[in-house]
């Protein structure tokens, strides 16, 4: 069996994993936005094949695996993958650092779409815990972009 037609779904199955795996509460506020930072990878390396659908969809198995109202996450992701997808090839450009800032930015603005949707939806108020994990994905992107980038020209996917 060959990996390579499953290597992006895999890595997305993967990060929805990473996204609902039990922590302790004090490591759980600091969570990164797995699936965020593996979709905006492959937005940047093969827009062609990870779109505003695929977020779409990623989205929608993430508000089913964390319970949240139905389409709270799809609009999230498909806001700030349209925005990664209008821009790819200049984010291509930058360092692999200041990928890490800008995803760092479009990270907390996927969370304060979260927040907009959630305080409509059920009056919840704002707490700046609800930022946390926007650090911890910027952190993490350098070493998750060398990882799937490995794992792309191994696998010559294109």
């Amino acid at each position: 069996m060959r990996l390579r037609p499953f290597a992006i779904p895999l890595s997305i199955m993967t990060a929805l994993v990473l996204q609902i795996m039990p922590m302790p509460a004090i490591a759980d506020i600091y969570r990164p936005d797995w699936v965020l930072l593996v979709l905006a990878y492959w937005t940047m390396a093969l827009p062609n094949r990870v779109n505003v659908g695929v977020a779409f969809l990623s989205g929608v198995l993430l508000d089913v695996l964390l319970g949240t109202s139905l389409g709270i996450h799809s609009i999230g992701l498909c806001i700030v993958i349209y925005v990664l997808a209008a821009n790819y090839q200049r984010l291509r450009n930058y360092s692999v650092w200041q990928q890490a800032v800008i995803i760092g930015l479009l990270s907390a603005l996927y969370h304060l779409i979260l927040f907009w949707l959630q305080h409509l939806l059920t009056d919840v108020y704002f707490q700046f815990d609800y930022l946390l994990p926007v650090v911890s994905s910027t952190i993490i992107w350098p070493w998750l972009f060398w990882l799937l980038r490995k794992v792309r020209r191994q696998l010559r996917l294109s």
